[in-house]
C-alpha cells in the first residue's frame, strides 16, 4: 500500500510541469471561449477577408513612396533623400536613438534605486512605483499628451519616446541589477565601500552585458514605436502611414510597413553584431576602454 502511494506521488513529482502545463492551456482556452462570447461566426469568414483585402487593396505595393516627392522641389544629387519613405524613417532612426538614449541616462539611476539588493524597500519600492506608473501608460498616450504640451511634431515623439523608455527599461535593468550574484556585492561591502563605489566597480561592470542588450533592444522597440505614435502627430513615418490610411491609398502603406520591416531587420542584425562585441566569448576584440569598463571578472 505505501509503496503504491509512493509510486503515484513520485509520479505526480515527476509529470508536475507537464501537468502544470496543461492546466494553464486548459484555462486559457476556458478564457478565450469567455471572450469569444459564442460569436464563433465571425472567425469563419476571417482569413478569407484578409486573404480579400490583402490581394485586392494592399498589393502590389506602391513603390512611389521612395521616389522624391513633388514638392518642394528636390535639390539633392540622390532623389531618394527627398522621397516620403526616407524622410520618414530617418526622422524616426533619429527620434529612436535620442528617445532611447535620454530614457537610458535616466532609467539606470531609478533602476539602482529600484534594486532591492543595493538599497532598503523605503527607497526601492517608492521608486518602482515611479517606473511602474511611467510604464503604465503606452508611448501614443505619452505622445498624445505630449503633442498637447508642446505642439506636433518630432520633439513631442522624442519625449513619448523617453518617458515610456524609462519605465521599461528601468524594470529590465533591476532586474538584471537584482540577479546579480551576492559574492561580489558581498566583498565590495566588506572592503567598506560607498554605495557609489558598488555600483561603479561591481554592478556596471557585471550587468554590462544585460545593459546592452536592452538598450539595443529598446532602440529597436522605438523605431517600431515610431510608426505608432506618429498617428497622434509625434512625428516620424507614423505621420504617412495614417495619411496614406485615411485616404485608404493602403498600398503606399504596404510599402512603407515593408520599409520599415527592412529597417528593424537591418537593427537587430546590427543589434547581435554589437552584442557579441562586448560578450566575453565573442571573436571581437574590444577597444581597451570597454575592455575594462565592461569586463565582468
Amino acid at each position: 500500500m505505501n509503496n503504491s502511494r509512493n509510486n503515484f506521488i513520485s509520479f505526480i513529482e515527476q509529470r508536475k510541469s507537464f501537468l502544470l502545463g496543461i492546466s494553464i492551456l486548459f484555462f486559457t482556452f476556458l478564457v478565450f471561449v469567455d471572450l469569444v462570447g459564442g460569436k464563433w461566426a465571425s472567425l469563419e469568414n476571417s482569413l478569407s477577408n484578409l486573404s480579400k483585402f490583402f490581394w485586392e487593396s494592399l498589393w502590389p505595393p506602391d513603390w512611389r513612396v521612395i521616389e522624391a516627392r513633388d514638392y518642394p522641389v528636390c535639390r539633392n544629387s540622390i532623389e531618394l533623400t527627398c522621397s516620403t519613405a526616407y524622410i520618414g524613417i530617418v526622422e524616426t532612426l533619429k527620434m529612436a536613438f535620442v528617445g532611447t538614449v535620454l530614457g537610458f541616462v535616466i532609467s539606470l539611476p531609478l533602476a539602482i534605486f529600484s534594486s532591492r539588493n543595493l538599497y532598503s524597500d523605503k527607497i526601492a519600492i517608492p521608486t518602482r512605483i515611479i517606473l511602474s506608473a511611467m510604464r503604465t501608460l503606452p508611448s501614443i498616450i505619452w505622445a498624445i499628451l505630449f503633442v498637447v504640451m508642446v505642439g506636433l511634431g518630432p520633439i513631442a515623439g522624442v519625449l513619448a519616446m523617453a518617458f515610456y523608455t524609462v519605465g521599461y527599461l528601468g524594470k529590465l535593468q533591476y532586474e538584471a541589477i537584482e540577479g546579480l550574484s551576492s559574492s561580489p556585492l558581498d566583498a565590495a561591502r566588506a572592503m567598506g565601500l560607498e554605495k557609489i563605489e558598488i555600483v561603479e566597480r561591481v554592478v556596471i561592470p557585471e550587468s554590462a552585458n544585460n545593459l546592452i542588450s536592452q538598450i539595443l533592444f529598446m532602440f529597436e522597440y522605438n523605431v517600431r514605436q515610431g510608426s505608432i505614435i506618429g498617428i497622434v502627430g509625434a512625428g516620424g513615418l507614423g505621420e504617412d502611414l495614417f495619411l496614406y490610411y485615411d485616404a485608404q491609398m493602403y498600398q503606399r502603406v504596404i510599402s512603407l510597413l515593408i520599409v520599415l520591416f527592412s529597417v528593424v531587420v537591418i537593427i537587430d542584425l546590427l543589434s547581435i553584431k554589437a552584442r557579441s562585441y562586448f560578450i566575453e566569448d565573442s571573436n571581437f576584440k574590444r577597444p581597451y576602454l570597454f575592455g575594462n569598463f565592461f569586463n565582468s571578472k
